[in-house]
């Protein structure tokens, strides 16, 4: 990608996220970006295209942070829930909620290129949840991992709220993990 690519898929990132997807229109981003109009479509054809590019690069950040928490477990009974791990660090700087939450909401068309972004990102969450409940020897994985996903985003949609969920959703999907593995108490 171009600097200018660049630029503008920045300016669009902090534009989306805060503002959101519908409320932000091609003329501030081309402003914010340090760009024309013009270049913005030559570079991404659409504002779809812009927030699918938006997306795209917000998830190959969650998914590196995930993977860099996972990599520093203890063991593969502590890395089911590293995810949760994961969005307390996230969490520091995304005060907003999620924005593939955000953009599943406001993108409700599934060909919509940005929903189904969106949707993978979740999907994607779920199915490491059940890969690492695998690996750790957690009972009815795919079941656990569900549930792992439903708290997990229960507590990014809690957190524009001024409520600390995090830490009680981490204990509770650390106990979920524990009774599939029949270890209570055992993980930290």
């Amino acid at each position: 990608m171009t600097p200018a690519g660049h630029r503008i898929v920045d300016a669009a990132e902090e534009l989306f996220y805060n503002r959101g997807i519908t409320a932000v229109g091609v003329d501030l981003i081309a402003e914010h970006s340090g760009v024309t109009k013009r270049t913005l479509y030559n570079r991404f054809g659409s504002k779809d295209h812009l927030v699918a590019a938006y997306l795209t690069q917000r998830d190959e950040r969650w998914r590196s942070l995930v993977r860099a928490t996972i990599d520093a477990c203890d063991g593969a009974a502590d890395a089911v829930t590293a995810p949760f791990e994961a969005l307390r660090t996230w969490c520091g700087t995304n005060t907003r909620g999620c924005a593939f939450i955000n953009a599943l909401a406001e993108l409700p068309d599934p060909a919509h290129p940005g929903h189904r972004i969106a949707a993978s990102q979740k999907l994607w969450l779920r199915d490491l949840f059940e890969d690492l409940a695998t690996t750790a020897g957690c009972a009815h994985p795919a079941a656990l991992a569900t549930r792992l996903l439903v708290l997990h985003e229960g507590a990014l949609a809690a957190r524009p709220l001024p409520l600390d969920t995090l830490t009680g959703t981490t204990a509770l999907a650390r106990a979920l993990v524990e009774g599939a593995l029949g270890t209570p108490g055992r993980l930290r």
